[in-house]
């Protein structure tokens, strides 16, 4: 590969993942669904969700709730290829790999049997395997329905006003910011370094640049933490997340919240 298509390849990386942090930031001003909730509501709603699908045993249960995730995810204005791209197909890949040996380990009925291999696929295998898959793959989606929903910040008061630690609600809020900044000083180092590049490189010359990189933006980054974690204490900075929106709930948000716990409360009755 030669150092320009490896310095544009990772510059249109850097560019997509801000352009994936635009495009959340604006789903989160649409007039959807899920955004003319408060974003506590938001938080616990998608929470009982999710608990409801783990709690499930029936698999038909689960694929209705499947449905019902993306349902919500259309009337919140959120785009199905999207989501499929960027979450179903990379849960896909996890969580197929975790679950393809039950597929042959577990006992019973067999339905298909693999010549030469003496491995059989039995009923109760696929079946166990598409429940863990499928979960999953509901699970994340109400999870991405949220994140691209609500405003970090949001949603980061709502845990907190939900009694989740300050420890946690600082250690998200931090790395959510710096992950970005971090990126953001990576880019500006490859657009620093191709605009000084005449020539191609070889591969261990490549491989140096990586190196380099990487290591110069380790040692940015510690240098930052401190930096940042100095100018916290100097500020009397106590850990409580501090918006300038606050949180009301109206009528609506009462029967959302409602709507939300009857349809878990649902799920596990049917699912038991």
């Amino acid at each position: 590969m030669s150092q320009k298509s490896f310095i544009e390849s990772t510059l249109r990386g850097f560019t997509e993942a801000f352009s994936k942090a635009l495009i959340s930031e604006q789903a989160a001003s649409l007039p959807g669904l899920l955004q003319c909730f408060d974003p506590r509501v938001r938080v616990v709603g998608v929470l009982a969700l999710a608990v409801s699908v783990v709690l499930c045993r029936k698999l038909a249960v689960i694929a209705v709730m499947m449905g019902v995730t993306i349902l919500l995810a259309i009337t919140s204005h959120l785009s199905i290829w999207s989501i499929a791209r960027r979450v179903w197909l990379v849960v896909l890949g996890f969580t197929g790999l975790i679950a393809l040996p039950a597929v042959f380990i577990i006992p019973g009925r067999r339905i298909v049997l693999l010549p030469g291999l003496h491995l059989s696929i039995s009923a109760p295998g696929l079946r166990s395997a598409a429940m863990l898959v499928l979960r999953v793959e509901t699970a994340a989606t109400l999870t991405t329905a949220l994140v691209l929903c609500t405003p970090w910040v949001h949603i980061l008061k709502a845990l907190r006003a939900l009694r989740m630690p300050t420890e946690i609600v600082t250690m998200l809020a931090m790395t959510h910011r710096y992950v970005f900044l971090l990126i953001e000083t990576a880019n500006q180092m490859f657009e620093s370094r191709q605009s000084r590049m005449v020539g191609k490189l070889s591969g261990r010359d490549q491989r140096m640049v990586i190196a380099r990189t990487a290591g110069v933006l380790l040692s940015k980054s510690v240098e930052l933490s401190h930096e940042v974690y100095l100018a916290m204490l100097s500020r009397c900075f106590d850990g409580e997340v501090r918006v300038l929106t606050d949180f009301r709930l109206r009528a609506l948000d009462y029967l959302g919240l409602t709507g939300f716990a009857c349809a878990a409360w649902l799920a596990i009755w049917m699912g038991r």
